[in-house]
């Protein structure tokens, strides 16, 4: 009689774990489909995680640095557009200063779903339409007639990188010493 007992609670326990098995796994595919951007450009899940409970906390961080808040911003909506009324949070929290970085950072952040998450990109851009910030908003159209921010990503991602030797070596596998007598040539 012992033994049936026991089958009979073991048998829940097991349902139980197989279910919360099943729900981490489709929640953490679901997390996987909304990033628009590719792993070594995410934030991680510990900065959103912080930056949802106090999005204030990225204001103090990042104290007078507006460069630093568009990007750092930018790339946690492009990592995970489900940020958004965190960010609502923190623009009325926010001084009206940083109101136009933080709309830059939300157009930086479309540019870069738009390719990859259409539908992420059409969620940002829908969030400042419904802001109703005339500073945010400011900062939103000014990134997007520049387009420096998107232009300053593009440039980090693209700008070649140079070699562990610098220019001290040459060839297509940096293997030949460079001639340093030879003439830097001039920029453009």
């Amino acid at each position: 009689m012992g033994r049936g007992l026991t089958r009979r609670h073991a048998q829940p326990r097991w349902l139980a774990i197989v279910l919360i098995g099943s729900a981490l796994i489709v929640s953490s595919a679901g997390a996987c489909r909304a990033q628009c951007v590719e792993f070594s450009d995410r934030a991680s899940q510990l900065e959103l995680d912080t930056f949802v409970k106090s999005p204030s906390s990225l204001l103090e961080r990042l104290r007078n640095d507006k460069e630093k808040l568009r990007y750092w911003l930018a790339r946690y909506v492009a990592t995970n557009p489900s940020v958004l009324p965190s960010v609502q949070t923190l623009i009325s929290a926010s001084a009206s200063a940083d109101r136009s970085s933080i709309g830059a950072a939300l157009r930086l952040a479309e540019a870069r779903c738009t390719s990859t998450k259409p539908d992420a990109a059409r969620k940002i851009r829908d969030f400042v339409q419904r802001i109703g910030d005339l500073n945010v908003q400011a900062g939103y159209s000014g990134a997007g007639e520049d387009g420096s921010g998107v232009q300053a990503q593009s440039q980090i991602k693209t700008s070649p990188q140079p070699g562990r030797g610098g220019a001290l070596l040459e060839g297509e596998w940096r293997t030949k010493l460079a001639n340093p007598f030879k003439p830097v040539p001039l920029p453009n």
